[in-house]
């Protein structure tokens, strides 16, 4: 089998790689990144060096969203069996300042790969979504049939994108299927994102931001189980379009999640409050048993665990992260 796998470089694109050559030792992979600067490109370099030496591992620099589906196709040298479009501009509260980037990164960059899927006759595409589709919804835990309100324009992407999958799905015959992700952590975890930049910060003794009273709450799922549900939804044959949560099926608020961290390091947190920011939302939570009927999945890492998954490997490459 040859995957493609675009953002690659990236947190959850790189984890999958690396799962896929260490345990599937017949499959191949070809990585797509263009090295977004929303984050330092020496890390996501550092995310994929251990692949390069591998025969089976080719990369490919190169922005979707600005190259038509000939032109990654004339970069491939052989016929692709699946993709998972990981590759996305990130960020809720970027994207309410900037929603056109969103726009040409997120909804051009999957038209132009759902293109190339329809040219070359690539059947199975998996999309990595997001739980902001769902927006303020206190119908909880969330399932996928929920009416979905979302209130920031990367939202609007992700939500577009779903329905851009089954169009294709109806006309062509692409086996589409969408994952919703919810806040996915673990080692490489971008440096945007909260646990990250709360270790970092608590390691230097410098103050946290915390918005909002710290009574939000988000379903945190470590990256090793998202990786387990987008390898089943890689094999999965039954129905040619399915929109699908991969989150942890429990909530942690905000002032626990500091408290775990404290409790990882050993160090006490420094905690500078703010308002509330635009387009966050208050809760996530994820239903998911249509996740575990259809793919397996079934999350198995608790919070303690990841974030200490998470820290040993901040530590351990401690002089890039804080660069």
């Amino acid at each position: 089998m040859h995957i493609l796998i675009t953002g690659g470089a990236g947190f959850i694109g790189s984890n999958l790689t690396r799962t896929i050559l260490e345990k599937y030792p017949a499959y191949r992979v070809t990585c797509v990144d263009n090295f977004d600067p929303f984050y330092p490109r020496a890390i996501k370099e550092f995310n994929i060096k251990t692949f390069l030496a591998d025969p089976r591992y080719r990369f490919i620099e190169m922005d979707i969203a600005d190259n038509a589906a000939a032109a990654l196709a004339a970069e491939l040298a052989e016929p692709v069996d699946v993709i998972v479009h990981i590759a996305a501009k990130a960020g809720v509260r970027p994207s309410i300042e900037n929603p056109m980037a969103y726009q040409q990164a997120n909804v051009i960059g999957l038209q132009q790969l759902l293109d190339f899927a329809r040219a070359q006759n690539v059947k199975q595409f998996v999309f990595a979504s997001s739980s902001s589709v769902y927006g303020i919804n206190d119908h909880y835990p969330w399932k996928e049939d929920e009416q979905l309100l979302p209130i920031s324009p990367y939202a609007g992407t992700k939500l577009s994108g779903e329905m851009m999958g089954h169009v294709y799905s109806k006309l062509f015959g692409i086996r589409f299927l969408a994952l919703r992700f919810f806040t996915v952590y673990g080692p490489g975890q971008r440096p945007d994102l909260a646990i990250h930049k709360f270790t970092k910060a608590i390691l230097q003794g410098k103050p946290i931001p915390m918005y909002g009273d710290g009574s939000t709450s988000r379903d945190y799922t470590y990256v090793g189980d998202t990786v387990k549900g987008i390898i089943g939804a890689i094999h999965y044959t039954e129905t040619p379009f399915e929109i699908i949560n991969l989150g942890n099926n429990y909530t942690v608020s905000l002032k626990e999640l500091i408290s775990a961290i404290e409790e990882v390091t050993g160090k006490q947190a420094v905690v500078e409050q703010f308002p509330e920011q635009q387009g966050d939302v208050p809760r996530t939570f994820a239903d998911i048993s249509k996740a575990r009927k259809l793919l397996g999945y079934d999350p198995s890492t608790q919070l303690k665990d990841g974030l200490t998954d998470f820290y040993n490997w901040f530590v351990a490459n401690r002089e890039l992260l804080t660069k």
